[in-house]
């Protein structure tokens, strides 16, 4: 459990506490340090609702950082929370140039656009919302798009569900959005073009449909952002959108795409299994394919046979 005594630091700006075993609730009585600018918590065992009533009016203002991926938080999104981060808002408007930097030593880890980096300083117009691998539920809160000042958003392997929100398209320097592995579902809102600073997007493993947007910075993600959902279509997946209506084709509509998944090869599902996992896990009724594994001591053959 974490200790409350942590309360007492009135000005404490970065707390990480992440890659531990504690098993406690959220720390709601953290919301009265009102210097806090950095709070990981990932990768502990904490669980339960964030939505707690508050006794302040003031949820951590200056929190730029926030890291709670990897527990077992349940629940809707807090969207009290969401509404008070003004750090995130209006980051650039707000700040000087004196103003900038928060050193932290030795290092801290964050994950950044997916991958695990280590980090020795933080501007303090850097800020970025991490709620991955929880059991959030419920819809995205509409307030979400009015942090206009995030850059990187993770709210992957959840049990999200509802339509995206246009809002998002409003979150003007946002650099990474991952919603993957949850159950969105309706079309990708076109206001998500807007987000011109958008260096990788993962919308994969929902229930997504009609035809991917495909101005601006989305005509350069490709295949591995969209897939595992059926009903979406148009490039960069190779099943096709009906004329007029913009539903995908349906699988008997298809010309010759039965050795496609989601627009990757049956080949190329296979190799991406076998790079990531060292063994295929799971092979979609889609792709036609038979896969026999034999290891004889260090040499492992993968052999693919083609039906």
């Amino acid at each position: 459990m974490l200790h409350r005594s942590l309360a007492n630091c009135r000005q404490l700006e970065i707390l990480d506490i992440g890659n531990n075993e504690i098993r406690d609730e959220f720390p709601f009585w953290m919301e009265t340090l009102l210097e806090l600018r950095v709070l990981v918590l990932r990768s502990n065992r904490f669980n339960g609702s964030m939505l707690l009533p508050s006794k302040t009016s003031a949820l951590f203002p200056k929190l730029q950082v926030i890291d709670i991926a990897n527990n077992s938080f349940t629940g809707s999104l807090p969207d009290r929370y969401l509404k008070s981060f003004t750090a995130m808002i209006d980051v650039e408007q707000n700040i000087t140039n004196n103003d900038r930097v928060v050193i932290y030593e030795p290092f801290m880890e964050l994950v950044i656009k997916g991958s695990d980096r280590q980090v020795t300083r933080i501007l303090k117009t850097f800020t970025t919302i991490g709620m991955s691998d929880n059991i959030f539920c419920g819809n995205i809160p509409e307030s979400m798009g009015k942090l206009n000042s995030l850059r990187y958003l993770n709210l992957s392997h959840n049990n999200l569900t509802g339509d995206i929100p246009s809002s998002i398209g409003n979150m003007a320097t946002l650099e990474s959005l991952d919603l993957s592995s949850n159950q969105f579902d309706g079309e990708i809102p076109t206001q998500l073009t807007n987000l011109t600073f958008l260096a990788k997007l993962n919308l994969s493993m929902n229930n997504l449909v009609g035809r991917i947007p495909q101005a601006k910075q989305f005509s350069t993600f490709e295949n591995d952002s969209y897939v595992g959902n059926q009903g979406l279509c148009g490039v960069p997946l190779t099943r096709k959108c009906e004329e007029g209506s913009g539903a995908a084709v349906s699988p008997e509509e298809e010309d010759d795409d039965s050795d496609f998944v989601d627009g990757l090869s049956c080949w190329e599902v296979v190799l991406l299994g076998f790079l990531e996992t060292n063994k295929i896990i799971e092979i979609t009724s889609q792709c036609a394919c038979i896969i026999a594994i034999l290891e004889d001591s260090d040499l492992l053959l993968c052999c693919i046979l083609e039906l």
